[in-house]
């Protein structure tokens, strides 16, 4: 009798707990950080920008492609930022097709040549800025296709 007993309670206990009647789930994810060193860093405020295809929406009504933007926090102790293209910015089609690129941080045109972006000033106390990729229109029009290209930026800290 105590034994039919018991087995009784156990079963109520069992189906009755809130364990039995939890439905769980687990997941596991990787958690990662760059913390950057206080005296220069040149770094996207949309995390994963760089690691990822950025694509240039094509605007129907104009007819053209709209700039890719994106803000960049700057910092430099020891002077201004330059900045430079590490190749002549363009998409390319894989035939003859391609369409130049024109490419601004912090307002200033960017060519294969250092150009200061961010004054010594303005770095030291660290500010946010706009990376502005545009395409330049050809003389005959955008041909139709899909265009694939790189944008290398180089970034160097100014002694004074």
């Amino acid at each position: 009798m105590y034994k039919g007993l018991a087995w009784a309670v156990l079963l109520v206990a069992v189906l009755f707990s809130s364990s039995a009647l939890a439905v769980r789930e687990a997941r596991v994810f990787d958690v990662s950080v760059t913390i950057p060193t206080s005296d220069f860093y040149v770094l996207p405020i949309t995390p994963g920008f760089l690691e990822r295809e950025q694509q240039m929406v094509w605007d129907l009504v104009p007819g053209r492609l709209r700039p890719l933007r994106e803000h960049f926090d700057v910092r430099s102790s020891a002077g201004g930022i330059n900045a430079r293209l590490g190749a002549v910015p363009m998409l390319f089609n894989g035939g003859r097709t391609y369409i130049d690129l024109s490419v601004t941080f912090n307002g200033q045109a960017l060519s294969l040549d250092d150009t200061l972006v961010v004054p010594q000033d303005e770095a030291r106390q660290g500010k946010r800025v706009l990376l502005d990729i545009s395409a330049v229109e050809p003389a005959d029009g955008f041909t139709p296709g899909e265009y694939y290209g790189s944008v290398e930026l180089l970034f160097d800290a100014v002694r004074p």
